[in-house]
């Protein structure tokens, strides 16, 4: 799936091309699930800058059929899954050997292509950039999202309480069963910016929260700096509503000494060892029952096109895969 120049879902046009070949430390690998992200969009839209055309995606699970040279983890048959490897929206994908870690027999494809770049985000922002623990306040926003689900379950794991964000009542029970503590609805709201700082202060008995996580940017980025305790950190981790205009330092000092990061999931596998790390813990986790993957929807890769419309309406909950 290929997109043609920078636009909308509908510059996506399913082409053939030819089959790609391994080259030194890269492996082929049959595509059984890619993953639909949020950077998919913002590179076929050009907000993020990319060349044109493009194959779409980064993130997939699937099996090794051919090596390149110098490969020496991994072998034709073995099942493999990457989060950072261009061009996922494919029957066959190049992936270089740094980027594919190997798939235990205890998760399936679908649920490992699902689990990658949300699941190491998730697992980054809990365990790293804010590594929460017991008695942890935390405010989560579209938590019946991708990340949001994971990162929810995840900080509930280490002991932390959830505020959680989500737009229905559907997304609410999703939100409560991945162990969000409370719950606002911030469609029933009518100043989002006055009164969910206020109601997240009643809920933590005037303290505000240790961490905001805001995947959402631009619509809830004022919000979510007023929800936060004297020197708590807001997260910035994503756009969904839009990038967040320039902001003024004086501000961070004005909410009480607070801080404010724009992580991304390169800076926090930087090394093999440190993706590889990350990838045994969640696949523990998913084996072992704590961490469940909710995988929402899945679309051939015909309707690539819709799967990006799905996912920029905010009407999906967990992952959305594209099954080639």
């Amino acid at each position: 799936m290929v997109a043609t120049a920078a636009g909308g879902p509908e510059v996506l046009e399913l082409q053939t091309l030819p089959d790609p070949e391994p080259g030194p430390g890269e492996v082929l690998v049959r595509v059984a699930a890619a993953g639909v992200n949020f950077i998919d969009t913002y590179r076929r839209s050009g907000l993020y800058p990319m060349p044109f055309p493009h194959v779409v995606g980064t993130e997939g699970a699937g099996e090794v059929v051919a090596v390149g040279e110098d490969v020496t983890s991994l072998a034709v048959g073995d099942r493999v899954a990457w989060a950072e490897s261009a061009g996922s929206y494919a029957e066959l994908q190049l992936v270089s050997e740094r980027h594919a870690v190997p798939v235990p027999g205890t998760v399936d494809d679908r649920t490992a292509a699902a689990m990658m770049l949300q699941g190491l985000t998730a697992h980054y922002l809990a365990t790293s950039t804010v590594p929460l623990g017991p008695g942890d306040d935390v405010l989560v926003h579209a938590a019946a999202g991708g990340v949001g689900l994971l990162l929810t379950q995840l900080a509930t794991i280490r002991g932390a309480r959830v505020i959680a964000t989500v737009g229905t009542k559907t997304k609410e029970a999703l939100a409560r069963e991945a162990g969000a503590a409370e719950v606002i609805r911030y469609t029933e709201l009518d100043d989002l910016t006055a009164e969910l700082p206020r109601l997240v202060s009643t809920l933590t008995g005037g303290r505000g929260v240790r961490a905001v996580y805001d995947g959402v940017g631009k619509d809830t980025f004022d919000a979510s700096l007023a929800s936060l305790r004297p020197r708590g950190t807001l997260v910035l981790f994503g756009g969904a509503s839009g990038p967040v205009p320039p902001v003024d330092p004086q501000r961070l000092n004005a909410a009480g000494s607070v801080y404010l990061t724009r992580p991304s999931l390169g800076a926090y596998v930087a090394t093999r060892e440190e993706l590889t790390s990350r990838t045994d813990a969640l696949f523990g986790l998913v084996a072992g029952g704590p961490l469940h993957i909710r995988v929402g929807a899945t679309f051939p890769l015909s309707e690539a096109a819709d799967a990006h419309r799905a996912l920029e309406s905010r009407k999906t909950t967990g992952k959305v895969l594209i099954l080639p």
